[in-house]
């Protein structure tokens, strides 16, 4: 099974990125490192249309919460 597996399965990050992936640097060590869930957010965030709709989401989701809240506990 051994045979079939490259070395870079077995490569952690402490390693120095190459230059060949030059563009890739970020995702390559961010796969390295196991945190690719990191990288995907930093990356959406850092994406003007995407902030949007994240912090329009959000507050969609915080005023129904605050309704049903508020309309359980008869405030409304």
């Amino acid at each position: 099974m051994n045979a079939i597996m490259t070395d870079f399965d077995f490569k952690r990050g402490s390693e120095p990125v190459s230059q060949s992936w030059e563009g890739f640097a970020e995702l390559d060590r961010a796969l390295a490192e196991d945190r690719l869930t990191e990288y995907r957010v930093r990356k959406s965030w850092a994406d003007p249309w995407s902030r949007r709709i994240t912090i329009g989401v959000m507050t969609v989701i915080a005023s129904v919460f605050a309704f049903l809240a508020g309309s359980s506990l008869g405030i409304w």
